[in-house]
């Protein structure tokens, strides 16, 4: 099992800046694929961004230029941070971590609100 914990969420001003942090611990060796996704009140849980064991990564239309995803390997941490932040990011973003053979793990979720 993988365990995964989110931190860094909050409330911020539209144009304002947050990091992300997801914490992985349990069997996390054959992990290959982390990201991060979001979901708004009254939408489908969305992808955000992912990045791969070999570090390639991928986002959502809606983020590129904004957010970046990043690991550190050894504190088996994932990070998203978040620029120019708009209330339409405003969500509960959600940790995963994919592995081959356990599927999917999900964290707990924290709520990113922005608004002035």
């Amino acid at each position: 099992q993988v365990q995964l914990v989110e931190s860094g969420g909050g409330l911020v001003q539209p144009g304002g800046s947050l990091r992300l942090s997801c914490a992985a611990s349990g069997s996390i060796l054959t992990i290959d694929v982390m990201g991060w996704y979001r979901q708004a009140p009254g939408k489908d849980r969305e992808l955000v961004a992912s990045i791969t064991s070999g570090a390639m990564t991928n986002y959502a239309d809606s983020v590129k230029g904004r957010f970046t995803i990043s690991s550190d390997i050894a504190k088996n941490t994932v990070y998203l941070q978040m620029n120019s932040l708009k209330p339409e990011d405003t969500a509960v973003y959600y940790c995963n971590a994919n592995d081959p053979w356990l599927g999917a793990s999900w964290g707990q979720g924290t709520q990113v609100t922005v608004s002035s």
